[in-house]
């Protein structure tokens, strides 16, 4: 073997081709991407917990009241700004009859009043008279 032979044979082992590295550089990418897709779905979720832990103290809140208060509310339907640190909520609160007239139900319902079609969460209970 002529030593010219040699140097270039030799020169053709050292780094990497162009291909190796392109290969390299998808498989990394592809890494970052599914990397990037899971970090933004837990914020979602995490988001998603935050509202519906504001929704609940909300509408614990609002039957809290009513039992520490010892109301016996009126029959019917209203809603009222419920908002929790900077979360915009709406609560509906609603109070039915019973079949025995000396107990009522109250439900709450929490909404997020940026989609009012879209209900947090809703919570009951049975109130008695006095």
């Amino acid at each position: 073997m002529r030593s010219g032979d040699h140097d270039r044979n030799r020169n053709r082992n050292h780094g990497f081709t162009l291909l190796e590295v392109l290969v390299a550089l998808v498989i990394v990418g592809t890494s970052l991407g599914a990397s990037l897709r899971a970090v933004g779905s837990l914020t979602q979720n995490s988001n998603g917990l935050r509202a519906s832990m504001m929704a609940t103290w909300s509408a614990e809140n609002r039957l809290s009241q009513i039992r520490l208060a010892g109301e016996f509310p009126p029959v019917g339907k209203h809603a009222f700004d419920c908002s929790q640190d900077e979360l915009p909520l709406t609560c509906e609160e609603e109070v039915l009859t019973t079949p025995n007239p000396f107990f009522r139900r109250v439900e709450v319902s929490v909404y997020d009043s940026r989609d009012p079609l879209r209900r947090i969460i809703k919570l009951a209970q049975i109130v008695k008279n006095g």
